[in-house]
């Protein structure tokens, strides 16, 4: 679900700069609507603090090379005061001759929980001692200005990464930018299935360096795992193979009319074998020229 204050503010001309402020709950998908930012080639800061918001923009869009495409996340990690002062800074920079949209992303208290619980991060407001629900309502709270400013508002509570991805590129007029995104993800089988697979490929029959004491701590991100898989004969076998499948039915995928494709590699535990496959599969495409590449490994993230 979103909501926005009207369509067509979200549309920009490209006679001017466009910046777009990401703000929202944490956990809610704004690192995901930033990195879908980056790759239309917007020059992205997350983390920005508010009052340096018109000299990002001045620095940016001026000089000898100048970008025209900005987008920064601006959330509860700001100090509080300085989240009250965005309607003078959005001024500013709308002084400078830059179009500005706000995109605030919003989810239901109990998926936030379950996010947390899922991938065993700290919520930001964790440090004052409060408890993740009391961390959230208080988060709310504290961005409520920044609801209130924004032009567009995104519901995540029901949405997997492919579609916030096509959620943001639909909603602000980026389709001509876009391409079919593919996404190489990791899993464990103990813990079920992808819902949003569309292809799975099982790799618990590959030799496994959990059995290593050395390799055990270790992810399929690591060179001493990845060393050690790369030095497999079935490994390199079941990689060609997947990428020789991958490689012929993509385009049929591309020339139709979806926005996006789940493939996902499961093992054991979802640490070594399936995440160097999807890292592997995803270097793959990414040399083969295509852009819209995205890793995603759950039982690490």
């Amino acid at each position: 679900m979103s909501t926005s204050k009207d369509t067509d503010t979200l549309r920009h001309s490209d006679e001017h700069p466009l910046l777009i402020v990401l703000s929202g709950l944490s956990g809610s998908g704004k690192s995901v609507a930033l990195r879908t930012l980056e790759d239309l080639d917007f020059n992205c800061v997350d983390n920005l603090p508010a009052m340096l918001l018109p000299e990002f923009v001045r620095t940016v869009t001026s000089g000898s090379n100048p970008h025209p495409r900005l987008a920064v996340g601006i959330d509860v990690r700001n100090r509080y005061a300085h989240l009250g002062d965005m309607p003078q800074q959005l001024s500013a920079v709308g002084a400078l001759g830059v179009e500005h949209r706000m995109v605030f992303f919003d989810t239901a208290d109990h998926v936030l929980i379950k996010r947390y619980s899922d991938t065993r991060r700290r919520h930001p407001l964790s440090r004052t001692g409060l408890v993740l629900a009391d961390a959230i309502a208080r988060e709310r709270q504290m961005l409520a200005p920044m609801r209130a400013l924004a032009d567009l508002v995104i519901d995540t509570s029901e949405l997997n990464v492919h579609q916030l991805r096509h959620r943001v590129i639909t909603e602000l007029g980026m389709q001509s930018y876009s391409t079919l995104s593919v996404l190489c993800e990791s899993f464990a089988y103990k813990r079920g299935l992808p819902a949003d697979a569309d292809f799975v490929f099982d790799a618990r029959a590959l030799p496994n360096p959990h059995w290593d004491a050395r390799l055990r701590p270790l992810s399929g991100r690591d060179a001493a795992v990845r060393d050690y898989l790369d030095a497999q004969p079935d490994v390199r076998g079941f990689l060609e193979q997947v990428t020789g499948f991958v490689d012929a039915w993509l385009p049929q995928f591309e020339g139709g009319t979806r926005s996006y494709l789940t493939i996902a590699f499961g093992c054991t535990g979802g640490r070594h074998r399936s995440v160097y496959l999807a890292e592997r599969l995803a270097q793959h495409l990414l040399a083969a020229g295509r852009e819209d590449v995205l890793t995603f490994h759950r039982e690490l993230e």
